[in-house]
């Protein structure tokens, strides 16, 4: 079944003691870091979405109670002219997570099939053939043994706009938004069918799309912390292996311990 985005518009409010849900989830992430780091586990997290939907305020609650040794946020912006040089994944291998780690992108490989095609940095024949390409570079990290976590975060122009106007007008925030926010805005309609397009093409059983309604931004942080939770909690071993019998000895001959 096609994706519908106009089922993420609601904005409800979030029905609950927001800082007690925030805390909650965060306490739950944090146990998931651990099980990455000591069965030597690997995901992959992936945000897309709106200009101004709250992607960075997500990522931020989601890395809050992480050790930042095991953990790697990639912001994606546009290639440099090396990267520009090569096939347009390359550079998206080389910020894949090694063994105990996560790796969180801030936008990605799907610039390819959005941006790079409504903006025409990719031909139709390179963006076309970029759905199978994406297809397959995620189906080979997730038969690696990746977790793979696809979120994209939905806001109507009205939500982005008041946050656009808001960015502009508070000094210490204006920073964020560029002539290419205002750009994107004015093509919505295009990036709408190349939305649709990705969702068509790239929801596959591997690597699920997941949409999150950001119109309101407390209640889209829990349900994207939420579901990523919800999805690694089931690929990733969350009991704690047994303990080294050499850590057993010591414990008990050093500080009277039995583990």
């Amino acid at each position: 079944m096609s994706i519908d985005l106009s089922r993420y518009e609601a904005g409800d409010k979030f029905d609950g003691d927001y800082d007690e849900a925030l805390c909650a989830v965060q306490e739950r992430l944090a146990r998931i870091q651990v099980a990455h780091i000591v069965h030597a586990k690997r995901s992959i997290i992936l945000l897309e979405g709106w200009d101004a939907a709250g992607k960075g305020g997500i990522i931020q609650r989601l890395t809050a109670e992480w050790d930042p040794r095991h953990f790697q946020v990639w912001p994606i912006s546009a290639p440099t002219a090396e990267e520009k040089s090569r096939h347009f994944l390359w550079r998206f291998w080389t910020r894949l997570p090694g063994a105990g780690e996560i790796s969180v992108f801030d936008r990605s490989w799907y610039g390819r099939v959005l941006v790079e095609r409504v903006e025409g940095y990719a031909s139709e024949a390179q963006w076309k053939r970029a759905y199978d390409e994406i297809n397959e570079f995620e189906a080979q990290q997730k038969d690696d043994g990746t977790a793979i976590v696809k979120l994209f975060i939905h806001t109507t122009q009205a939500t982005q706009d008041d946050r656009l106007r808001k960015r502009a007008l508070h000094p210490w925030k204006r920073w964020k938004s560029g002539a290419d926010d205002f750009r994107n805005r004015a093509r919505r309609a295009d990036y709408l069918d190349a939305i649709a397009a990705m969702f068509d093409h790239t929801d596959t059983r591997w690597g699920p799309w997941q949409v999150i309604d950001g119109n309101n931004k407390k209640a889209a942080r829990i349900a994207a912390l939420t579901y990523i939770a919800d999805r690694l909690e089931k690929v990733v071993p969350m009991a704690p292996p047994a303990p080294d019998p050499a850590l057993v000895r010591l414990a008990k001959a050093e500080l009277g311990v039995d583990i």
